[in-house]
């Protein structure tokens, strides 16, 4: 799959661009704040209908106008079809085929992106919601409905979270509407958990040889899950739910002492270990990395195998932060076979024939002033 035409309107520092691309490599190149990175959220904003550096919609919308819209035309499947994101001060709009959707998550999925940016590589080192945000964004693209219920799971979350704090300020002594939200709650915790035990285990399938590969058949990558309950990753639905009941059951005078839920998707985390030894809290900067890497190049292949096709790569600004090493050892993986949109300052310290035949966008102040085809 890959996005023959993008058109902006709009949007942050662009007033209009209207760019078509070819499947294979774009080189966007400018300088800090003139809208390369931009142009890479508008990507991912086509693909997820949110941007991964704000999490309000205005931000987005230049400061002049009342809206913002994000046009693109995806290839996939050999079949074209037209994709829409719309914003305004009224909401957001999503469109696939010309036809808006009822729900976002009904739109998540025609798209696929994969992101890599500086900030993934403290994907390892950082703190256990980077972690949790990489398994949920990437569960969301091959199965749109895990967004449904992750969301509800999050609506409910806040419900019970505003009620345990009034329980503890004796506001209210409710425990027949807590009873309700608990088992509400626990309906969609245990779909969120049983799903993210299945895409841990195509994870494994995919990162454990490649990180071996990158390091040269040194290391050996192991995942652990971290659940905030004692639970199996063979376990199923129905077990998981049996298994949060009892812990909620349990502790509900201790989640009243603390006026917060304590059990749940939102309190679990990743583990990576290379060679036995804990990665985040015993390896190196270049394991982290390797670990990282790793992990971004297992999303391509996953993605791949449960679509069909290979996702569109974005490598924000990223590509200066590897060594030489494991900047080539990316690009030779995804040559030929993955459009990818790379953002940097210069290109001069990519040294990889890739980059070499990539098509170049060079952009100042919100607009393309020149296009060189590789």
């Amino acid at each position: 799959m890959y996005i023959k035409h993008i058109k902006l309107s709009h949007y942050r520092n662009y007033e209009q661009l209207n760019l078509s691309f070819d499947n294979g490599i774009n080189v966007i190149i400018g300088e800090n704040a003139q809208g390369k990175t931009n142009l890479m959220e508008a990507i991912y904003l086509l693909a997820f209908t949110r941007s991964y550096r704000t999490s309000k919609d205005k931000e987005l919308i230049q400061w002049d106008q009342n809206y913002a819209k994000i046009e693109g035309l995806i290839s996939k499947r050999n079949q074209q079809f037209p994709v829409e994101i719309q914003l305004s001060n009224q909401g957001k709009k999503a469109k696939l085929n010309h036809l808006e959707q009822k729900r976002l998550s009904d739109y998540i999925g025609a798209l696929n992106v994969v992101m890599f940016a500086p900030e993934d590589l403290n994907l390892v080192k950082g703190s256990p919601q980077v972690r949790r945000r990489f398994v949920d964004m990437e569960i969301g693209q091959i199965q749109p409905v895990y967004i449904y219920h992750l969301g509800q799971f999050q609506k409910i979350l806040k419900q019970r979270n505003h009620l345990l704090k009034s329980l503890q300020r004796k506001q209210t002594n409710d425990l027949v509407m807590l009873d309700v939200l608990t088992d509400q709650l626990i309906g969609h915790a245990s779909v969120v958990l049983e799903k993210r035990f299945l895409f841990l285990e195509l994870l494994r399938r995919w990162a454990i040889p490649i990180h071996k590969r990158i390091s040269q058949g040194k290391e050996t990558l192991e995942i652990q899950y971290q659940a905030s309950i004692d639970v199996l990753e063979s376990d199923n639905k129905e077990k998981i739910s049996s298994i949060y009941l009892e812990k909620f059951t349990q502790n509900r005078d201790k989640e009243i002492e603390r006026g917060t839920t304590l059990y749940g998707p939102h309190r679990d985390d990743l583990s990576f270990y290379v060679n036995d030894r804990d990665v985040q809290k015993f390896g190196s900067q270049g394991q982290q990395r390797t670990t990282a890497l790793s992990l971004k190049l297992a999303e391509i292949e996953l993605i791949k195998q449960e679509v069909g096709e290979y996702p569109v790569l974005l490598l924000d600004d990223v590509l200066s932060e590897l060594d030489q090493y494991r900047q080539s050892h990316l690009l030779d993986t995804i040559q030929g076979k993955v459009q990818t949109f790379v953002s940097t300052t210069s290109v001069s310290d990519i040294k990889h024939e890739t980059i070499e035949k990539a098509d170049l966008f060079y952009v100042k102040s919100g607009t393309i002033i020149e296009q060189k085809r590789g």
